[in-house]
């Protein structure tokens, strides 16, 4: 459920995104390690960036360093990660923000919480799919390479579940589609024309 945090500020949300001269909010991109959260959440920002919005970019990796160094990998230490840093999502949507989530987020459950947080159409459930042998084969971080050798145990998609949306806002394939045209998909479900 919504919280409505009008009363707790002097200065409203919409004033803030009237100011910033855009439509707040959340952009959630989950799917496998290596499936390309992290480069296309770099590349949107990039555009949207260049439409001169007003953005944030909260990648995994870069949580787990800071907000998230106290949690390991268990699931409920997941659910907390992602629990976390959609609470954080939420503030900065409050603040008048796109926010662009790359996480994981295997858990269909702890996805939905992250989307009840938000108002209708203020989140958007970005699913960037790509096939495991794919993922693999990208291994970007070396993670898959020290699954097989044995060094990391309970990883996603491969001794670990991942829960692919039943109905996500978008589907990216990603293996079958360049950068360019995924962010294009994305802009589209945004409401915002093509930027070239």
């Amino acid at each position: 459920m919504v919280n409505d945090f009008s009363s707790c500020y002097s200065v409203s949300r919409q004033v803030r995104a009237q100011q910033k001269n855009q439509r707040p909010m959340c952009i959630w991109l989950t799917g496998l390690s290596g499936s390309g959260k992290s480069t296309l959440s770099t590349q949107l920002e990039q555009v949207l960036h260049a439409r001169g919005l007003h953005t944030m970019v909260l990648d995994g990796d870069i949580v787990r360093q800071g907000l998230c160094r106290d949690l390991g990998m268990s699931d409920a230490d997941r659910s907390e990660n992602i629990r976390r840093v959609a609470e954080v999502a939420r503030l900065m949507v409050e603040a008048g923000l796109i926010v662009i989530v790359a996480l994981i987020s295997p858990f269909r459950k702890d996805r939905q919480a992250a989307r009840e947080l938000f108002a209708e159409g203020e989140f958007l459930e970005v699913f960037v799919d790509a096939p495991l042998e794919t993922c693999s084969a990208r291994d970007p971080k070396g993670l898959y390479a020290k699954v097989r050798s044995g060094q990391i145990k309970n990883f996603t998609g491969v001794d670990s579940p991942y829960e692919a949306p039943e109905h996500p806002d978008v589907h990216i394939r990603s293996a079958e589609n360049d950068v360019v045209a995924c962010v294009q998909s994305i802009l589209g479900r945004m409401g915002l024309r093509d930027v070239q």
